[in-house]
């Protein structure tokens, strides 16, 4: 997928985005081949992938928030905490296209937040704060933690439990049966707190086969 390409899947599935929207999306290829190029934190060979292996992937959370109803309203003006972020996902394309929310794109990896940092700066994001930190030394409490494929699902949840006011959406694919049934039975969470969606049910391509958005509510 090039960029004109992710531009006309943009409009099509997010009508309400701006032209200066759109041109932070656009401004993305390059900061990412300038900053990756230094500090590798997409796989090279992957740079050619960078809208749909990334951008568009993180979006799946906004498409899954639309699917949700009120919730895109909710999420439009929450405090977002993006964990292990490295270089921006998915936080920084939600923060393009929710600037009314505010987002702290964390990671313990210091490196990998000088590239967050660098281009959410260069894309003017002013409602992107990042810092070099584990969750559990974050003392502020936020409406939602997002994340991709950090970790298991059992060690993810220790971390940001206590640290949300309204929900996780959590990025990840492969058999998370299991995961899911562990953090229900080891954290007495009921069954109508937990909503899985897969991604392909919006994206149909191999790529996206058996990765999902996991909710799990307060």
């Amino acid at each position: 997928m090039n960029q004109n390409e992710f531009i006309e899947r943009l409009r099509a599935d997010f009508p309400d985005v701006t032209p200066a929207q759109e041109d932070k999306f656009r401004a993305m290829e390059a900061l990412y081949n300038e900053w990756n190029a230094k500090i590798n934190v997409i796989s090279r060979k992957d740079m050619d992938g960078l809208y749909e292996h990334h951008v568009l992937h993180s979006l799946a959370i906004a498409k899954y928030l639309q699917l949700r109803q009120g919730m895109t309203e909710v999420f439009s003006s929450a405090k977002v905490m993006d964990l292990g972020t490295g270089g921006g996902f998915p936080g920084i394309p939600l923060a393009v296209l929710f600037p009314e929310a505010q987002f702290t794109l964390c990671d313990s990896v210091g490196k990998k937040t000088i590239v967050a940092e660098a281009v959410s700066k260069a894309l003017g994001l002013n409602n992107v704060k990042v810092v070099n930190a584990r969750a559990e030394s974050l003392p502020e409490q936020f409406d939602f933690v997002v994340s991709r494929a950090v970790a298991s699902l059992v060690d993810f949840y220790p971390w940001v439990k206590g640290k949300y006011r309204r929900g996780i959406l959590y990025l990840k694919g492969g058999d998370i049966v299991e995961e899911i049934a562990e953090i229900m039975s080891r954290h007495k969470l009921r069954r109508d707190q937990v909503h899985t969606w897969p991604v392909d049910n919006w994206l149909e391509n191999d790529y996206f086969s058996g990765k999902l958005v996991i909710e799990i509510e307060k």
